[in-house]
């Protein structure tokens, strides 16, 4: 037999893809993941999971960021009973102004205004009669603000995504758990009526185990881009600012917020790691030169984006963000069940086999299966049946307060029923440090060829201490 002699680097190297294909197994990440570190919990801390707190029969609340999302929710305050407005703040009089002019129109005392320079907010966190610090400024601050409100001991709520890179996310979770404050994202989507509905389906098993989650924000933002404030940095708007400064899923919690909590995350699963993919830039470029008359020299973020993620438990959840291209808004709300499946976007309903669904609501309708949606009217009756109970006495209100359909009537609500209560929170600091650091580590693996990057447990080894999501009530 004739001898067939390798080259040592040859035999090497086939050595080193033999025993990486034997030890990377399934369940065991690669050696090439990216590591994120988690800081040890300072001493004498321990986790606010389920977090609840003296009543607050009437909450003050002071609002700092009165753009594009701030009026709307000092309008939405004004319908929720046991509410008052004491601060109005933002860089930009008229603003501070025109939210005031708010209050008189609902028959509310006006605030105290406070505006200027982007510092000012400092003035508001550390009034003594605020019990409620609500952020709404533009993404930079976001988390700035909601550290200092919290040093000064006041509750905050923040409009996300709340924070911006881990070094805010931990100080965050830090400063929550030291002052025993709530420290929650002002993520609306997780109250619109569909994702509502369909969480109490999952929690009643009606669609079974939930092995699959989709979500995104694609939105093409081209009207939008010259509403967001500009500074003599960002001449483009801060938000196209970040975009160009920045590549990965910089929106994220919108898509990925509802499907967390379906999932249990931190309530007895947690995220382990996530890989990215990008497009090259294109749409946002046009728009650029268009408002220029050049293009620039290093738009860092893609068209679209797309991460998966795989979960402790075995689940997997993908989530995307596009801002640019021309394609119709969706959030892509999606569960994948062992029963049964959910979708939002393009077409809303559910699929489910004749067998999962109570026959007193199917005695009208024959050969039902998972192979297609099921039919419209069975849609609305499962909606309704399904209903989740915390919005059965509100619906009608949020409806006409308004505020996207009214899901972010049900987020003030919640918001101001569980502190009025003493009540744990719908959301929590942890939800807003897994949802939000998608926008770090989605960068951390694009930058590194769609390496695999650890998602921290952010509970710090607590995320299987409770036993799914509980609304409280």
């Amino acid at each position: 037999m004739k001898k067939i002699l390798l080259p040592l680097s040859m035999v090497c190297l086939l050595l080193v893809v033999c025993f990486t294909v034997i030890n990377c197994k399934a369940d065991q990440p690669n050696v090439s993941m990216i590591a994120t570190p988690t800081p040890e919990r300072p001493a004498g801390q321990t986790d606010v999971l389920q977090l609840a707190v003296e009543p607050i029969p009437t909450v003050r609340i002071a609002f700092i960021g009165l753009g594009m999302r701030g009026p709307g929710a000092v309008s939405r305050m004004t319908h929720i009973d046991g509410v008052e407005i004491v601060a109005l703040c933002d860089v930009v009089e008229e603003n501070v102004k025109m939210a005031n002019e708010i209050l008189a129109d609902r028959g509310f005392p006006k605030a105290q205004e406070f505006y200027g320079d982007t510092e000012v907010f400092r003035q508001v966190t550390a009034l003594p009669n605020v019990d409620l610090v609500y952020v709404a400024t533009d993404w930079l601050h976001h988390a700035k603000v909601g550290i200092q409100a919290l040093k000064d001991g006041k509750h905050v709520a923040i409009e996300v995504p709340s924070a911006m890179n881990l070094d805010e996310i931990w100080e965050l979770i830090n400063l929550a758990e030291e002052k025993r404050l709530h420290c929650i994202p002002l993520e609306n989507c997780c109250y619109d009526f569909f994702e509502l509905t369909t969480l109490n389906m999952v929690q009643q098993g009606v669609l079974g185990e939930i092995l699959h989650g989709e979500g995104a924000y694609i939105h093409g933002l081209e009207r939008f881009w010259d509403k967001y404030w500009k500074n003599d940095s960002d001449s483009l708007g801060w938000r196209m600012d970040y975009n160009m400064r920045h590549r990965g899923d910089l929106y994220p919690t919108h898509g990925i917020g509802p499907v967390c909590q379906a999932l249990n995350i931190h309530r007895g699963d947690k995220m382990n790691f996530l890989v990215s993919v990008d497009t090259k830039a294109v749409g946002n470029l046009e728009y650029v030169k268009g408002k220029t008359g050049e293009y620039p020299e290093n738009f860092r973020n893609g068209d679209h984006t797309s991460t998966l993620i795989r979960t402790e438990k075995g689940k997997s959840i993908l989530i995307e963000h596009n801002v640019t291209s021309p394609r119709p808004y969706s959030r892509m709300y999606q569960l994948t069940g062992t029963k049964g499946f959910a979708n939002k976007y393009p077409i809303e309903g559910y699929a489910l086999d004749l067998g999962e669904i109570d026959a007193e609501i199917t005695a009208d309708y024959e050969n039902l299966n998972a192979h297609s949606f099921v039919p419209k009217k069975l849609r609305e009756q499962l909606m309704q049946k399904y209903k989740h109970p915390i919005v059965k006495d509100i619906e009608e209100d949020a409806k006409t307060v308004g505020g996207h359909g009214g899901m972010d009537f049900v987020m003030d609500y919640r918001l101001i029923y569980c502190l009025q209560r003493g009540l744990p929170m719908d959301m929590d600091v942890y939800d807003l440090a897994e949802w939000c650091c998608l926008i770090p580590l989605t960068e951390m693996s694009l930058d590194n060829n769609s390496s695999p990057v650890e998602i921290p447990d952010f509970t710090r080894g607590a995320w299987n201490k409770l036993n799914g999501l509980k609304f409280a009530q």
